[in-house]
């Protein structure tokens, strides 16, 4: 299984689903193909045969195993079915209940279920139903954050309440490199599930704009301005451009649906209106004021200084890791 391997897969780093459409075939399949888990995202709305193709579409770049994530927040039934039939070896859920219902199907597929929890209640609930592994959020974390509690200490509580159950816990949550990758190790995670970070590669569907201010920026604030309408009560963390600053204190009952559309883009093969303060980040096919997007980013953010390939981000991870824990550590124990 190779150094500190999860769930069948040779490392145990996450790429983690990146919306609306961020974490496209190429960045999964580069991710795979480096050993680590690579997981889509499927559309916020039914589209069964699309994300068949989706699927499909990554295989043909991969002959590695890899995942779909689902925001259970959202209509998901015929899209679960679909990575059921298509026996995805992940299937990752958040925002929702991940019922024990959901793992014995997912599971007489041959379907490994993982939801990102981010409190020690979720965690019970989703050890009552079954689940393969945990990814455990911070709300350090960049995109839609579901907890409250800082990940130094919700981490090694999950970690003892599984005790010695065989549930790999990932880590989530501002970790960038190898030394947040070895800190996780240390709070008891057995891998580490990276959001930021790979939508500043060259394989992420992201615009160029939002992937040059992720290296150009280095401050996050939690908010909630972002998608109200759309999906309520879903904060997020997103990078302190100069829009956000401009826009970050709108009263409570403003929302995106009466704004005006400030651009376009076409989200898993449909076109659509950007609003200004949709929830969206822009992808590659976004026109317009792309400035004034969402742009998510995890506290992380200030330790990327450049786009690399996604292969080099799991390959520095794994190194470096392995390096700072021979060179840094071993000499603890003497």
């Amino acid at each position: 299984m190779g150094w500190r391997g999860i769930l069948g897969f040779e490392y145990g780093i996450v790429q983690a689903p990146l919306g609306p459409d961020i974490s496209g075939p190429e960045l999964v399949a580069a991710v795979a193909n480096a050993g680590g888990l690579g997981i889509l995202r499927a559309p916020d709305w039914e589209a069964p045969d699309y994300l068949r193709e989706l699927i499909r579409k990554t295989r043909t770049l991969t002959d590695k195993p890899f995942g779909v994530g689902v925001v259970l927040a959202f209509p998901h039934e015929e899209n679960i079915k679909a990575i059921l039939n298509e026996k995805v070896a992940v299937l990752q859920v958040y925002w929702g209940e991940c019922s024990n219902q959901l793992v014995q199907e997912s599971h007489c597929a041959g379907v490994k279920v993982v939801p990102q929890v981010g409190s020690l209640e979720e965690t019970r609930k989703a050890l009552e139903a079954g689940v393969d592994a945990i990814i455990v959020q911070g709300r350090e974390a960049g995109g839609h954050v579901i907890g409250q509690e800082g990940l130094i200490s919700l981490l090694p509580r999950v970690v003892d309440l599984i005790g010695d159950q065989d549930i790999p816990v990932i880590a989530a949550g501002g970790i960038v490199d190898a030394r947040g990758y070895v800190a996780a190790l240390a709070l008891g995670a057995q891998g580490v599930c990276l959001g930021t970070r790979f939508v500043a590669t060259l394989e992420s569907c992201a615009h160029p704009t939002y992937k040059r201010k992720l290296v150009e920026l280095d401050k996050t604030e939690y908010t909630n301005i972002f998608g109200r309408a759309r999906w309520p009560n879903a904060p997020q963390r997103a990078l302190q451009t100069p829009f956000f600053n401009d826009w970050k204190d709108i009263p409570a009952h403003e929302n995106e649906l009466n704004q005006p559309v400030i651009g376009h883009s076409t989200v898993h093969g449909i076109e659509k209106e950007i609003r200004r303060l949709a929830g969206a980040v822009p992808n590659v096919t976004a026109t317009g004021d792309i400035e004034s997007m969402a742009m998510y980013a995890g506290e992380g953010v200030g330790l990327i200084n450049e786009i690399l390939p996604a292969g080099e981000v799991v390959k520095r991870l794994v190194d470096g890791a392995q390096l700072l824990i021979q060179t840094q550590f071993s000499g603890l124990c003497t």
